[in-house]
């Protein structure tokens, strides 16, 4: 399906996106640790409100 020459640049490509995050993700924790302080309380917030719909559905099913 996949020649041997698109393997090795499928994972060069890998590689050197997953060293590009990193660079980047380093440069911006600074930024990330003070505008964004809290963020985990909306994700929780929001897989609650999906379980909560969820359950709702499944109640109202049976």
């Amino acid at each position: 399906m996949f020649t041997k020459g698109q393997w090795v640049f499928a994972a060069l490509f890998l590689i050197a996106f997953i060293i590009a995050m990193k660079i980047a993700y380093g440069k911006d924790k600074v930024l990330h640790n003070q505008f964004y302080k809290g963020n985990y309380k909306i994700l929780l917030a929001f897989f609650g409100f999906i379980l909560l719909l969820f359950l709702i559905k499944i109640f109202f099913k049976h």
